[in-house]
């Protein structure tokens, strides 16, 4: 099958959360199962020129903005992926991928409007002919409006579907009414049933209208924005209209990455069998690291997280003064300066017993996840999540707020054929999260302890069975 991704991120290129994880491992997994796989991205700043090849520079002339626009496409063959760089230096030669210093780029909409024809008309001009395009977020969305209005009569995409993927419903992409002309659409888009929006132009919405299939990234979270407007985000209407072609797969992980037998992050490496002593090796390290006082009978409980609302991180906040002298507290997260002016100050409050993070460190996040005993997530909503799958992988048990993919991979209680693994409890629930943090603590090196921590590593968390569905909801658009 010949598959053509639309993303505004993909690891290893360039990245600011969960969504380049899943386009750029889901892309090489595909490829590695014996697909033929074309990325299209932006060419940022910090996508450095030697991570593409030289010589392989081609000029497309892009529609926009009632003319065309010169754009260079630079080519990289990697890990059984053909990825294509949309350069346009105007538009993408800039420090941040959205925003600058926390806030977004004033001319976002022609940005991705540029980027989603040029994808389109990259794949035309370097003779990529697919029988699938997937569009990742609104970044991406255009992509199938344009494909079913502008390219529906053309031969080179004749018979391929449209699939998007929808990461994150609170991310949408709205703008004002100009910016329908200028990305390339009439007047008969501002509709209901079009790309309007209460006013403004919907790039999310142009790939939930126009999808013939839409996934997102965990079975619940597909249930949970068709059922309310706090989850949906003005979009449940039309979810429910389109629940034929709505499904929802979990997202993987990128098990080569996140490996603690393997990992050279940790002062230690360990599996299963040796997970106690691995994990006590590791937190010991991290707690010399981090200033906090050597306990090997005191748990830690690890947080790596955005320092955002949807996080649920005030909650935390609330509540983690009431179990200092029960447990340590690690924390890695940027974000919101009020959430990092407040764990700053828990930490000067608790020496010895928290430890706050501050700035980005991929190596550190992997150190926390071998040395925690617990792995904090109190969501207020999570479309899948990551951060708790890896967790379980290193061996910490997870206390998570059940919704999302939070509610699809951690289980209190044993059903279905499952293991407990963890603990849950209600989203943006005070008392809840103190609850299930404390049924946690007083777990900690109990008669269930080893059976928990069992639980959590056994898991499978691979690709594997994500890439069949994705096929499944490949070949089923294909046919309709």
């Amino acid at each position: 099958m010949k598959i053509l991704f639309i993303a505004s991120e993909a690891v290893p290129f360039c990245k600011t959360g969960g969504l380049a994880d899943v386009v750029g491992t889901l892309a090489q997994k595909l490829g590695a199962a014996g697909h033929d796989v074309c990325l299209f991205l932006p060419k940022y700043r910090s996508v450095r020129s030697a991570q593409i090849e030289e010589g392989s520079v081609r000029t497309v002339e892009v529609p926009f903005g009632g003319g065309t626009v010169a754009v260079s496409l630079r080519f990289l063959h990697r890990r059984s992926v053909s990825t294509y760089f949309v350069d346009y230096p105007p538009f993408f030669d800039r420090d941040g991928l959205y925003s600058l210093e926390g806030r977004d780029y004033a001319d976002n909409d022609m940005r991705f409007a540029l980027f989603a024809r040029a994808a389109l008309e990259g794949a035309k001009a370097v003779g990529f002919k697919p029988d699938v395009v997937h569009a990742h977020d609104w970044q991406a969305g255009l992509a199938c409006a344009h494909l079913k209005r502008h390219y529906a009569r053309d031969p080179h995409f004749a018979g391929a579907a449209a699939v998007f993927t929808v990461h994150n419903m609170a991310y949408q992409g709205n703008f004002p009414r100009a910016s329908l002309a200028a990305s390339g659409f009439g007047p008969e888009e501002w509709t209901a049933e079009g790309l309007e929006y209460h006013g403004k132009v919907s790039y999310l919405k142009a790939g939930l209208a126009y999808g013939d299939a839409i996934t997102t990234v965990s079975p619940t979270y597909a249930r949970e924005i068709q059922e309310s407007g706090e989850r949906g985000f003005g979009f449940e209407g039309l979810l429910r209209r389109r629940s034929s072609v709505l499904r929802g797969v979990l997202n993987g992980l990128d098990t080569e990455v996140w490996d603690p037998a393997r990992d050279g992050a940790l002062a230690r490496r360990y599996g299963a069998a040796d997970a106690p002593a691995g994990k006590a090796a590791c937190k010991e390290a991290l707690q010399r690291e981090c200033g906090l006082e050597i306990r090997g009978d005191r748990p830690l409980v690890g947080i790596v997280s955005r320092l955002d609302y949807q996080k649920g991180l005030d909650l935390v906040l609330t509540t983690a003064g009431s179990f200092i002298g029960r447990a340590q507290f690690v924390v890695l997260g940027t974000g919101d300066p009020a959430l990092t002016e407040s764990f700053a100050a828990l930490e000067s409050r608790h020496p010895g017993d928290v430890h706050f993070h501050s700035s980005f460190d991929e190596a550190f996040s992997h150190r926390v996840y071998a040395a925690c005993d617990l792995f904090l997530m109190p969501s207020r909503f999570e479309p899948c999540g990551l951060g708790q799958m890896i967790a379980m992988r290193y061996g910490a048990v997870p206390v998570v707020s059940r919704t999302g993919g939070l509610a699809d991979t951690v289980f209190e209680a044993p059903s279905e054929g499952r293991c407990a693994n963890g603990f849950l409890f209600e989203p943006n629930n005070v008392s809840a999260l103190s609850s299930a943090l404390d049924r946690g603590l007083s777990s900690y090196r109990g008669p269930r302890w080893d059976r928990l921590v069992k639980a959590a590593m056994s898991g499978d968390f691979s690709w594997d069975r994500s890439v069949e569905s994705y096929l499944d909801v490949y070949c089923k658009a294909a046919k309709s």
